[in-house]
């Protein structure tokens, strides 16, 4: 299996350019990509079971691993859940599956999202991590459009080693995040 091309262009470029831009007194201090993980809510598996298992085909064909199914921590009489009931899935990537996944995410996936203007600047959370939703899973080229029951969304959360948003940002924009002018 070949390298990961924007790890590669992480340590060629991106490395050096956020240490002339920071100026960061050690190599460790300079930010980089830890984890990225999806998460897919599924409130209504309760009812219907056979969409907990089209969301674990459909994740592991976007990530290439299969995800965890996540289960309630607690029960809810309001939404008819009780605790241990499966609500959703996830996927924690990391290395060369992380950087292959946000390689497609930049370059592939998002440009195909209708009337896309750009990713928001307002979704850091205040110690260097991006969240981002995508309303349907059908932007990615692995999901056959015709084998989709229903349209899903999910949750990304990128996780990286900056202490600030700045920092984490112009690291996002650097590896490709296409951010809203």
């Amino acid at each position: 299996m070949t390298a990961a091309r924007l790890r590669d262009t992480y340590n060629n470029e991106v490395f050096k350019a956020l240490q002339e831009k920071f100026q960061y007194k050690n190599v460790m201090e300079v930010p980089k990509l830890e984890k990225v993980t999806l998460n897919m809510g599924l409130g209504e598996a309760k009812e219907n079971p056979k969409v907990l298992e089209s969301a674990v085909k459909e994740i592991g064909l976007i990530t290439g691993q299969r995800p965890v199914i996540t289960k309630a921590k607690k029960s809810i009489a309001n939404f008819k859940v009780r605790a241990g009931m499966p609500v959703g899935a996830k996927v924690t990537l990391r290395g060369d599956n992380m950087y292959f996944f946000v390689d497609k995410l930049f370059n592939i996936s998002l440009p195909r999202v209708r009337d896309f203007k750009g990713v928001s600047k307002n979704s850091f959370d205040g110690r260097g991590n991006y969240s981002m939703g995508i309303k349907e899973q059908l932007i990615f080229p692995e999901i056959n459009y015709d084998d989709v029951d229903t349209i899903k969304g999910m949750n990304i959360v990128f996780t990286t080693t900056a202490k600030t948003d700045e920092e984490a940002q112009e690291l996002l924009r650097l590896l490709g995040m296409p951010f809203e002018k």
